[in-house]
């Protein structure tokens, strides 16, 4: 784990509900429901999560089904598959990783700002 993760939630285990935390934390196993923080959600290799997610940024190496909106970035990794619907500002995917759904990109006020300055708007 980086020096910032706050937690770890192991492979062997299954996890339902709510979680909300600040910093970040890396899912290893399966994880349902809704998930809020303005940190940083890494999602490991084997893990699979469903649900709702509302992060600063996400790191999939994993499987995740459902909506993600993140205030800076999502990076889909190359083991990483993700289905439904993304909002952010910044996309990355590696070569072989999936996103499979919608994908709505909207600019950041500073890249807004960056965009208007240069005469691009």
């Amino acid at each position: 784990m980086g020096k910032e993760e706050i937690a770890f939630l192991g492979s062997d285990t299954i996890y339902e509900g709510k979680l909300s935390f600040k910093g970040t934390v890396r899912i290893e196993g399966k994880y349902t429901g809704e998930i809020t923080s303005d940190g940083t959600l890494n999602v490991g290799k084997d893990a699979a999560v469903d649900g709702t997610l509302n992060v600063g940024e996400l790191l999939l190496s994993g499987r995740f089904n459902g909506e993600v909106a993140a205030k800076r970035r999502v990076v889909v990794y190359s083991s990483g598959i993700l289905e439904g619907v993304v909002q952010t500002p910044s996309l990355l995917t590696e070569e072989g990783g999936i996103i499979e759904g919608q994908v709505r990109m909207k600019n950041s006020d500073k890249n807004a700002a960056k965009i208007q300055r240069e005469g691009k708007a």
